[in-house]
C-alpha cells in the first residue's frame, strides 16, 4: 500500500483509468496465482477533505478506502448503482466483523 498526495494519484488515475482528476484510492491488480492480491494507493490529501466533509477521523476515512480498494483486488466494481451498493454493503460487512472481534 501507497499513500501518497493528490499529484501523485492524479498521475495515475489519468495514466492507468483515462481520468484526469486526483480521486481517493487506486487499486492494481496483481498475479493471484503469486500469491499477491494487488496493490492499493490512497491519497491522504483526498482522504483527509473526505473525512471532514463526513465528520468523520482521517483514520476511519483510510479504513474505509482500504476496504474499498481491497474489494476492487477481489474484482467488485462500482461503476453501477447496483455494484456501488453491493460493495459499500460488503464494507460494511467487513467493519462489523472487525468490530465484534475487538
Amino acid at each position: 500500500m501507497v499513500f501518497c498526495d493528490d499529484a501523485f494519484i492524479h498521475e495515475l488515475n489519468r495514466d492507468y483509468r483515462g481520468k484526469d482528476k486526483p480521486t481517493d484510492v487506486l487499486s492494481f491488480p496483481q498475479d493471484l496465482e503469486s500469491g499477491l492480491l494487488g496493490d492499493l494507493i490512497i491519497s491522504i490529501p483526498t482522504s483527509l477533505r473526505q473525512a471532514k466533509a463526513r465528520k468523520a477521523r482521517l483514520a476511519d476515512e483510510i479504513e474505509w478506502l482500504f476496504l474499498h480498494g481491497c474489494l476492487h483486488l477481489l474484482g467488485y466494481e462500482d461503476e453501477t448503482e447496483e455494484g456501488s451498493q453491493e460493495m459499500d454493503r460488503r464494507a460494511h460487512l467487513a467493519l462489523d466483523a472487525l468490530a465484534a472481534s475487538t
